[in-house]
């Protein structure tokens, strides 16, 4: 099989940045060979017309998914995601482009109206009624997280098919003729059109515990090389089981190599060209490319590591099955261990002992000191291995 003309220039890129090599073998995938990795903006859409489209990964497309799953979101100008709740799954959605206007009828009648705008996100808990509503002149794009990797979901319109006249009647203190001349199914709409202007609340541009402007907030980590913005309990406090990070990272930088004791983590690649390693338990490595609209999950506790290897920096949205996700870096190793343990596990001793940086509090994100490692194709196989 021939890889694509995009990997072949991301190959060509890293290649001409360095002539170091590994010291060890790496297999090389993307979006078609990893099991780590596959693609959102190219997943078979379930709903798609000129209203909108409705794309997704779940555990049925990447196996490895286990707590989450990513919905890509896509509103015409006066298109509505149709009302409807999830039975298994609170959800965590981040807007990449476009203004809509979310509706949410909680537990116990508590209703919210609010407007989400580039760059902010919301949340909605399994259970509760919520529609997006596209607002704006252009076309909306929201990158959304249930927080299971087979979520269920109901629609307000088939819920209405799955009931008779009467009952619905009575519901509403009404005739039962009133509903007999609605058709119904019990088949989702998924997107439907609004008529006329939207109706949006004198307070909707109002702070609301659903809401939170991510990239409004002032980094947490921030560096020349790379920054992270947090929406998780510590700064949005409604979160109960899941987070969501905003991850920037250049040329010059790398997410060090480090895992999360007790969280799946999967990222959404929003922009650039990046390449990842995974080591899974069996001590097998997978180093993949990855490219705008790719998908990755990181099983709880695999070691991994992030770096560019684009010609702009990358933007990642990722999501975690925490509230406040935990992790341990490489770096804070070599301040926690002492020499003694250190050169033992390396089977080195004395000056062979690397320097390790007095590290009190783990950095998180690193400059990159050293090119890119090279790579090369291997055309029998069509995969990328380091050499």
């Amino acid at each position: 099989m021939m890889l694509s003309l995009f990997s072949l220039l991301i190959l060509l890129c890293a290649c001409l940045r360095s002539s170091f090599a590994l010291p060890l073998k790496q297999t090389f995938t993307d979006s078609r060979t990893s099991k780590h990795v596959a693609s959102l903006l190219d997943a078979k859409a379930f709903y798609n017309t000129s209203l909108g489209s409705l794309q997704a990964v779940t555990a049925k497309n990447l196996p490895l998914l286990k707590n989450l799953s990513i919905q890509r979101i896509v509103l015409a100008p006066g298109s509505i995601r149709e009302p409807h709740w999830y039975a298994n799954a609170n959800e965590l959605t981040y807007c990449v482009v476009g203004k809509v206007l979310v509706s949410i009828l909680d537990s116990g009648g508590q209703s919210s109206h609010f407007t989400i705008e580039p760059g902010q996100a919301f949340y909605v808990e399994s259970g509760s009624l919520h529609n997006i509503e596209n607002i704006g002149d252009e076309t909306a794009e929201l990158i959304s997280s249930p927080r299971n990797e087979l979520p269920v979901d109901f629609s307000l319109s088939a819920s209405f098919g799955a009931f008779t006249d009467a009952v619905l009647g009575n519901t509403y203190t009404q005739s039962s003729k009133t509903w007999s001349v609605i058709p119904r199914t019990t088949a989702p709409k998924y997107i439907v059109k609004r008529e006329g202007p939207p109706t949006v609340p004198e307070t909707a541009g109002l702070p609301n515990a659903h809401k939170f402007d991510v990239e409004a907030q002032n980094p947490p980590l921030e560096f020349p090389f790379a920054s992270a913005k947090l929406a998780r309990t510590q700064f949005w406090p409604a979160l109960r089981d899941i987070a969501l990070y905003s991850l920037y990272i250049t040329d010059e930088g790398m997410r060090e190599v480090h895992w999360h004791p007790t969280t799946v983590e999967m990222g959404y690649v929003h922009r650039g060209a990046a390449r990842m390693s995974v080591m899974d338990p069996d001590g097998s490595v997978d180093t993949y490319i990855l490219k705008a609209g790719d998908v990755y999950i990181v099983p709880v506790a695999y070691p991994h590591q992030i770096e560019d290897i684009g010609e702009e920096e990358i933007h990642f949205i990722i999501f975690f099955d925490q509230a406040t996700p935990g992790d341990v870096g490489f770096r804070a190793s070599g301040t926690t261990l002492s020499e003694e343990v250190l050169g033992a596990t390396l089977g080195v001793q004395g000056k062979t002992i690397p320097a390790f940086p007095f590290t009190p509090e783990d950095p998180l994100l690193v400059k990159r000191v050293n090119p890119v490692d090279p790579v090369v194709v291997d055309p029998d196989r069509a995969k990328l291995i380091s050499q």
